[in-house]
């Protein structure tokens, strides 16, 4: 059974996964964040709130398909 929080926390993930593919990292980072401000452990938005990060600092080519490449092991 998906809870009233598990259910506003998967609005704002789905909502900062599009954003995400568009290259809109800041948008898709403040919705990750919104999403862990529901469940502060939930991994899935702690990681891509991590690659949000990453990309505003050094985004990626323009060509950009979506696929992320780690850099680090």
């Amino acid at each position: 059974m998906i809870t009233p929080q598990m259910k506003e926390l998967l609005e704002y993930y789905n909502s900062g996964l599009q954003k995400y593919k568009e290259a809109k990292f800041q948008e898709a980072l403040e919705l990750f964040q919104k999403a862990l401000s529901i469940i502060p452990d939930d991994g899935p938005s702690i990681e891509y709130s991590k690659r949000c990060k990453e990309f505003i600092q050094d985004p990626p080519p323009i060509d950009w398909d979506g696929v992320y490449v780690m850099k680090t092991k």
